[in-house]
């Protein structure tokens, strides 16, 4: 039996090519969100992650942001502050879907995740949070955004942010003690 050992640079230039086909400027995308689409898509993957705990769906959260991003580019004054808006507001609705799904079915199995014992207990302590919370210490300390900066991407005022915040701080030092 043969194994096909893949070069990364091989791998890496059919990614990009791919990337170019799916946002060619003949699908009518136009090159500078080709561009935010290769500097902003994994950040944006691991944003979505931290907030919605699955890969697959921040993966399809990310892809549908950069749709409806495409077709509001004209309007769009600050690209990557509305793309981070539009993750945020997908991954709200998620949840939300989530939940009525939870109420509605009886089997609410989320399989485990392998990852270092420490992450391990902090991302159990972090799903155990609420929606709001868990979105405010990410904006916060994830992605490194000013506390007005949550606020505003929470679409809450600020003293609303710093209560999501510190009591989330402080539901996460209770569950890890």
């Amino acid at each position: 039996m043969s194994q096909h050992v893949v070069d990364r640079n091989e791998a890496a230039a059919v990614y990009a090519a791919a990337v170019d086909n799916a946002l060619a400027p003949a699908n009518g995308a136009p090159p500078a969100l080709t561009d935010l689409y290769r500097r902003e898509r994994a950040g944006m993957v691991r944003l979505a992650h931290l907030m919605c705990g699955s890969n697959e769906t921040a993966c399809d959260i990310v892809h549908e942001a950069f749709i409806r991003l495409q077709s509001n580019w004209a309007s769009a004054t600050d690209p990557r502050a509305y793309l981070r808006q539009i993750v945020v507001n997908l991954c709200r609705a998620h949840h939300r879907r989530r939940a009525v799904e939870q109420r509605h079915t009886s089997v609410a199995s989320v399989p485990p995740m392998n990852l270092a014992p420490e992450m391990d207990e902090t991302w159990h302590a972090l799903v155990k949070l609420s929606p709001k919370r868990r979105v405010a210490l990410v904006l916060r300390y994830y992605e490194d955004l000013s506390i007005e900066d949550v606020a505003k991407v929470m679409g809450c005022r600020v003293g609303t942010a710093k209560s999501l915040i510190h009591r989330g701080l402080a539901s996460l030092r209770q569950e890890l003690q």
